[in-house]
């Protein structure tokens, strides 16, 4: 108990599950002296005997429960998330030990959130891996392993990886991961920024799950130039424009000085794209409403028919934006879903963000400590030492004759430079300066 209330005064918990609590019977006392105040809500699941039983707290300022299903290794919690209005379900799971009952509690979960009929977090002891190496000293899955891995895959769920730690659970030489958190894609969609990390295991066989929906700033956002700017009609000429003022300095140097003009123009223009979209289609629904009720003319329509043209502009500039972060080559594949590139993006970031560092054979979680480490590294790495002066009469470089020399110095045409440049990808990721070979062919 004192470490859950550890736990909830550093990491303000809004919600908390339990596994394994070995109570026939929770009350509002016992959820209390857990919690530490009075605004919470809770449901559980009774144990048998000494052995399992599950507890799920939460609090009723951020949460607001509309229904509850019960199984015996199960716990679901259906509501909406206040913060923003986000409807979801929360599963607690205790999992089975033989495959047969494994099986069964699968086919449970698969029914109950198709009867929810919302996003759904799956999260707690399945006491099965997915993976051959989650399991100290594994060489291959069991077929139950098999089946819980096709069980996640079949319900399009999304395995939060564990960046800070291996393995959840230890007794003696035996560690495995079987203690994780699933959720959907709307779920990712809604916090890309969701993470999963281990808390501090104690005297427990279990090291506890902490699923944090952050929005750090590692640092200022580095700049990024979006295809999506080329559909906007004044874009080229105010570039154009702001080019022309920056004056006769270094082509680089220029480059460097427009970002700040295309920053602001793009907070201007295309700051919240969801929000101008989600408004033509209001004015889209507002004219539907008329229509149904019988006023309709020709001004009407002539404003129904530009709005429509409004939003489909807004709608390829949003296809445009996640298709460029998400770089995906799959992208010519598939069909243009916004939520396929969304999703890409999010794991991609997710999966290329450096949580934790060994340091010095110490396990470090600063990040201004990990990005003086990475930098000093990097110093050594392509640190040049002094070499020797070698001329050409020491024998290790041949003389090349006069025609070749002179060819070697003469600088490339205008029409070299631009075949080299257009022959470049236009959509592939830009340079440290932000900037991607479309907008240097533009």
């Amino acid at each position: 108990m004192r470490m859950i209330k550890d736990m909830k005064k550093k990491f303000r918990l809004n919600m908390l599950g339990l596994v394994e609590t070995k109570k026939h019977v929770v009350t509002r006392f016992d959820v209390s002296r857990f919690w530490g105040n009075d605004s919470f809500g809770w449901e559980y699941v009774e144990s048998d005997g000494a052995s399992g039983g599950l507890l799920l707290m939460w609090d009723e300022m951020s949460f607001r429960m509309n229904n509850c299903y019960k199984g015996e290794r199960w716990l679901c919690v259906e509501g909406i998330i206040l913060k923003n209005n986000f409807n979801c379900a929360f599963f607690l799971i205790y999992g089975a030990h033989t495959r047969e009952e494994k099986l069964v509690v699968w086919e449970e979960l698969s029914y109950t959130a198709g009867l929810c009929q919302v996003p759904c977090c799956f999260m707690g002891d399945f006491n099965e891996i997915a993976h051959v190496e989650e399991r100290k000293g594994n060489v291959n899955l069991s077929i139950s392993a098999e089946e819980f891995k096709n069980w996640i895959q079949d319900m399009h769920l999304v395995d939060l990886p564990l960046n800070d730690r291996k393995f959840t659970w230890f007794r003696g030489r035996s560690c495995s991961r079987i203690d994780r958190v699933l959720v959907s894609l709307e779920w990712v969609e809604e916090f890309p920024e969701i993470r999963l990390r281990g808390g501090p295991r104690g005297l427990s066989d279990y090291c506890p799950m902490i699923v944090e929906d952050t929005s750090l700033r590692w640092g200022p956002r580095p700049f990024r130039n979006l295809d999506s700017w080329f559909t906007h009609e004044g874009f080229l000429r105010m570039v154009k424009e702001e080019w022309r003022g920056l004056g006769n300095i270094q082509f680089t140097e220029k480059l460097k000085a427009l970002t700040a003009p295309l920053g602001r123009w793009h907070r201007d223009k295309f700051g919240d794209m969801d929000k101008k979209s989600l408004k033509f289609e209001e004015e889209i629904k507002k004219i539907d409403n008329m229509a149904s009720n019988g006023v309709y003319d020709g001004t009407v329509e002539a404003r129904r028919k530009a709005l429509v043209t409004c939003c489909k502009k807004w709608y390829v500039r949003k296809e445009l934006y996640w298709k460029q972060m998400s770089r995906s080559r799959l992208a010519k594949d598939m069909d243009k879903n916004t939520r396929y590139f969304h999703n890409v993006a999010s794991t991609r970031r997710r999966n290329n963000r450096i949580d934790a560092l060994v340091i010095n054979e110490k396990l470090v979680r600063n990040q201004a400590r990990i990005k003086i480490a990475i930098r000093e590294f990097y110093k050594k790495l392509y640190y040049q030492e002094e070499a020797p002066i070698v001329g050409f009469r020491d024998g290790l470089v041949n003389i090349i004759d006069t025609e070749d020399a002179v060819a070697l110095e003469v600088l490339p045409s205008t029409e070299e430079i631009k075949d080299a440049v257009w022959d470049c990808e236009s959509s592939r990721a830009p340079g440290s300066d932000g900037y991607n070979m479309n907008f240097i062919k533009k």
